[in-house]
């Protein structure tokens, strides 16, 4: 059974006072902290664990194609006889386009195919993210199918699982119609971008591309789904962003429309919630009240919706990325929040009434409840979930040497994993149906990992 709440009480305790440091890291190096090397270059683990690999850009895939590189995030559903579907998110942008599914084969791509695609470029330049589903059998350790399930997107960074069983991909972009050169060859885009779209776990291949328009068009980070109510609320990485929900007009029907809001503070207008200086300073440990924003035209034709949020009194935070279910409340990070611009962790615990007209009677709280320092282990918080035992599991998204960490109740860290043979970040960090496996992602060139072990021993 996951113990969250005495996570979540713990390290809020803690954090009106000075962490428990494990060590550090300054650039690359040995991983420390009793992590032993990787033979095979791709990522140090703690003792007592292994990794075996589910997927590697560039492979051949069961539908012909070839697996996309920049595995972002994913989440793990369980399928029939055992089985786990994996879905991952790939971050590929007009940059990358050699690096989707199709490699050098835009010219030659089939029709057929290129017809399933949200944006075509005409036929020219299809837009290279999306998602793969893979199906792995945990016992043989082996995958038994791998295939694109959401293509022609752009930049598709994290998401997160619904309890319906569907994974939330999110476009962190906002990118409009026609032809650009802006980063290499001619790119041609056909479509608006900046969208969350829905692949279903269950799914045998190509899904139906729909753009959720109500949901928001705007660089999009995490999405995390209030069980309860069917709420998603999302996070967005820009450096002054905004916390976002939406309150679908009918429960795990994202696609039939909703409402959008933003996420403000009772105590203070606007409230800059980074720390980055000691103007409306937002204090650790100490839950705030909150109250949500109507935002209108949530498919603009220009990049505003954080900016018009903001001037109606919206929270601005610095760069929101991982954001995951953590008991009755969620935590999210933010990558360059706190006065050493290394990070932070929040947690916002839904009204009683969340979403109705009696929210007001009982709101919503916003709590700060870690903050990185130069000395701390965990430096530029991303990607993060909670782990069987309790405990917070975050990926690093920082200069070099990134890693997984963990945060106990205490507030103290320790490293799960660490990566010193690359300039990668660690991704897509989460556990199978039964808590026994890890999955993690290094972004670059695209690997994913399935960690097993002694994790006892780990913590």
């Amino acid at each position: 059974m996951l113990n969250r709440r005495r996570f979540l009480q713990g390290i809020v305790a803690a954090a009106t006072t000075p962490p428990l440091v494990y060590g550090c890291r300054e650039g690359k190096g040995p991983s420390r902290n009793g992590l032993l090397a990787d033979p095979n270059g791709l990522l140090d683990l703690a003792p007592g664990l292994e990794y075996t690999v589910i997927s590697s850009f560039g492979d051949a895939m069961s539908d012909g194609l070839h697996v996309p590189g920049a595995h972002d995030g994913m989440a793990a559903f369980a399928a029939p006889q055992g089985r786990i579907a994996i879905v991952c998110n790939h971050e590929l942008g007009s940059r990358r386009r050699t690096h989707s599914a199709l490699a050098d084969g835009y010219p030659n791509a089939d029709a057929d195919l290129l017809e399933r695609f949200y944006d075509r470029g005409s036929g020219e330049s299809p837009s290279p993210g999306g998602t793969t589903t893979t199906i792995y059998d945990p016992a043989s350790r082996t995958v038994e199918r791998q295939f694109l399930s959401l293509a022609g997107t752009e930049l598709n960074c994290a998401g997160g699982p619904t309890p319906w069983g569907s994974w939330l991909s999110c476009e962190e972009c906002f990118e409009g119609p026609g032809a650009t050169r802006r980063f290499g060859p001619r790119h041609v885009r056909d479509k608006k971008h900046g969208y969350v779209f829905e692949v279903p776990a269950a799914a045998d291949g190509l899904v139906e591309p729909v753009p959720l328009e109500a949901m928001g068009r705007f660089e999009h980070e995490a999405c995390a789904v209030h069980e309860d109510t069917g709420i998603v609320y999302m996070t967005e990485d820009r450096h002054h962003s905004l916390f976002y929900r939406y309150i679908p007009d009918v429960p795990g029907k994202l696609a039939r429309g909703g409402k959008l809001q933003a996420l403000a503070v009772d105590r203070a207008a606007s409230l800059p919630t980074h720390n980055w200086n000691d103007d409306a300073y937002m204090p650790l440990g100490q839950p705030l009240r909150t109250h949500w924003i109507d935002l209108e035209n949530v498919d603009p034709e220009a990049n505003n919706l954080r900016l018009r949020g903001a001037a109606l009194g919206a929270a601005m935070f610095a760069r929101g990325e991982g954001l995951c279910v953590a008991d009755d409340r969620f935590a999210f990070t933010c990558t360059i929040g706190g006065p050493a611009r290394l990070g932070q962790v929040f947690t916002y615990k839904p009204s009683p009434y969340e979403g109705t007209s009696r929210e007001a009677e009982r709101p919503g709280e916003l709590e700060l409840i870690a903050e990185a320092g130069t000395n701390s282990l965990l430096h530029h918080c991303d990607n993060l979930t909670m782990a069987p035992w309790g405990d917070l599991v975050v990926c690093e998204d920082t200069n070099a040497n990134c890693g997984i960490v963990g945060i106990r109740p205490d507030g103290s860290q320790y490293e799960i994993g660490s990566n010193p043979y690359s300039n990668s970040e660690l991704a897509g960090v989460c556990f199978s149906p039964d808590g026994r496996i890890m999955f993690v992602n290094v972004q670059y060139p695209g690997t994913t990992l399935a960690i097993t072990g002694d994790w006892t021993a780990a913590q």
